[in-house]
């Protein structure tokens, strides 16, 4: 528990540098980015063998335990900064939101032109983190996960895709690009490590799994 608190702190100040520096990005109507690389895959090995494996327990979950979207500078907030980082060719309106650009969803290769077709998913579903450990944090602190820049936690993707996905971990649920696949756990455990949450038996003998091929 120690480590976790350690590395939370530092999570909680990254992340508002990060934010910070970040707003420059809606001065220009170009700019574009993608998922924050993840760690490699022999990286993610190690991480996944320290990883606590247990049962996991959503006794008293609820969404609002975990406030979206931060406001990062006037009107702009995390969903808007990361519709700009992900799109190409983002144009925002003095309300920060996207009026014109291109989406392209890694999950399914679909691309789209309208914001409202996209959501932002946290790679590693809030629900999800509760179950693994996040129910023992500080409302400050979930807020901190729910929107975090920094790590590769969160990206815009295809709406239904992402509604499709729901809560679900690796066991029960991989990207409809099976190319895909190799990024998408990389960041999942390297998400994980970070926040000091487990894994169940399943969900860690998929990643196990995907991994061995990466």
């Amino acid at each position: 528990m120690p480590k976790f608190y350690a590395r939370r702190r530092l999570s909680i100040l990254a992340a508002l540098t990060g934010l910070i520096a970040s707003v420059g990005l809606f001065n220009s109507p170009t700019a574009s980015a993608a998922l924050p690389t993840p760690v490699s895959a022999a990286t993610a090995r190690t991480y996944l063998a320290s990883l606590t494996v247990a049962t996991e327990d959503r006794t008293g979950y609820q969404r609002s335990l975990f406030p979206t979207w931060d406001t990062i500078s006037g009107t702009c907030n995390t969903r808007e900064w990361i519709l700009k980082r992900d799109g190409s060719n983002v144009v925002t309106n003095s309300a920060c939101t996207a009026t014109s650009g291109s989406w392209y969803s890694v999950y399914d290769g679909a691309t789209w032109t309208a914001a409202s077709d996209v959501d932002i998913d946290h790679l590693v579903p809030l629900a999800e983190a509760w179950d693994s450990g996040a129910s023992q944090w500080t409302t400050s602190e979930r807020e901190g996960f729910a929107n975090d820049v920094t790590r590769p936690q969160l990206l815009a993707v295809t709406d239904n895709v992402n509604q499709s996905k729901g809560d679900k971990d690796p066991a029960e649920w991989m990207p409809p690009v099976s190319s895909y696949a190799c990024t998408y756990v990389r960041a999942w455990v390297q998400v994980k490590y970070y926040y000091d949450l487990s894994v169940d038996s399943a969900e860690k003998s998929k990643l196990s799994s995907v991994l061995s091929g990466c």
